[in-house]
């Protein structure tokens, strides 16, 4: 018989900080939770449920999913379904809850990129897989050269208006489009809440590229995500490809990739995180809420112990 979950009372006086999102009314927690992987179908129900468990009974509020997030594609969010019936329906309010589109999702012409059938018929399939009757904060995942913006756009501002999202936010979209996407959105009363990017202490092309810049001085708010780059700005790789590592799978890190300059590098990052009494992770996820404009940062987590050691960023100095 399934154990059933008692909330944490003390679950916003455990060290969660919050920050506004540009300027608006949301208040997201400086670390958030992703489902980008840990969460499909091939992973143990059990433990997604422990990982959500303990991140909310810390103050992690917000949970940050995608319509192939998996594997396989829609599992994950089937996962936030499930958790949703058995735990967390009491609790529905407390929680914002994002999904996005724009990736590959299934086949044929109409099961990718931006155009309105996808990003509208993707999200209503997403509804249904998390049994939600709307998401906080729906997501165009990445740009499409192909589709005219305004449609994508739109479709964007009539799902808000539709009630199936509260915010919009876009991810992976180039300085110059999403220059336009923010003055089309203002302009028709739905405001862009948050822009999603890679960024980490390998990998700052939102600072570089003058993203971060930009939503900060059109007031939208900015989440990092891949902030431990998969994981190499951990210990993991300070000795070697360990036999369990992402990186031997080879899927989203390649052995290649490790190359004498970057090790240097780690083991440089990891020399000075532990001069500062940190390990790599938590310099690294400090690093990145540091940087004026990030609101907030997403972590995944396999274990709860891992999550523990990721969330001590938000109380080090």
């Amino acid at each position: 018989m399934k154990e059933m979950y008692t909330v944490n009372e003390n679950r916003y006086d455990n060290g969660m900080k919050y920050e506004r999102c540009g300027r608006s009314g949301v208040l997201l927690p400086k670390v958030s939770l992703g489902f980008w992987h840990n969460f499909g179908s091939v992973d143990p129900y059990e433990r997604s449920r422990e990982i959500t468990h303990y991140a909310f009974d810390h103050g992690i509020t917000h949970f940050d999913l995608a319509n192939n997030y998996g594997p396989v594609y829609g599992s994950a969010e089937e996962t936030m379904g499930r958790l949703m019936d058995d735990d967390f329906r009491p609790y529905r309010d407390e929680l914002f809850i994002s999904t996005k589109a724009g990736y590959d999702m299934w086949p044929g012409p109409y099961g990718n990129w931006g155009s309105r059938k996808y990003l509208m018929a993707s999200l209503d399939q997403s509804l249904k897989r998390m049994h939600l009757d709307y998401v906080d904060l729906f997501y165009s995942h990445r740009f499409d050269p192909e589709t005219p913006m305004e449609e994508t756009l739109q479709a964007l501002v009539d799902i808000v208006r539709a009630g199936k999202a509260l915010y919009i936010g876009i991810s992976n979209w180039p300085l110059e489009p999403l220059r336009f996407a923010t003055q089309y959105l203002k302009e028709r009363d739905v405001p862009l809440l948050i822009y999603q990017g890679k960024l980490n202490m390998l990998n700052r092309e939102p600072i570089e590229q003058g993203i971060l810049d930009f939503c900060a001085q059109e007031g939208v708010g900015f989440i990092a995500f891949s902030p431990l780059a998969q994981g190499l700005l951990t210990d993991r790789y300070l000795d070697g490809i360990p036999s369990d590592s992402r990186m031997s799978k080879g899927k989203f890190l390649k052995e290649s990739m490790l190359t004498p300059e970057l090790l240097a590098q780690l083991r440089e990052y990891n020399t000075q995180a532990q001069s500062q009494g940190k390990t790599l992770a938590e310099s690294a996820l400090a690093w990145i809420l540091s940087q004026k404009g990030v609101t907030s940062v997403l972590v995944g987590a396999s274990s709860t112990s891992q999550l523990e050691k990721n969330l001590r960023c938000v109380t080090t100095k």
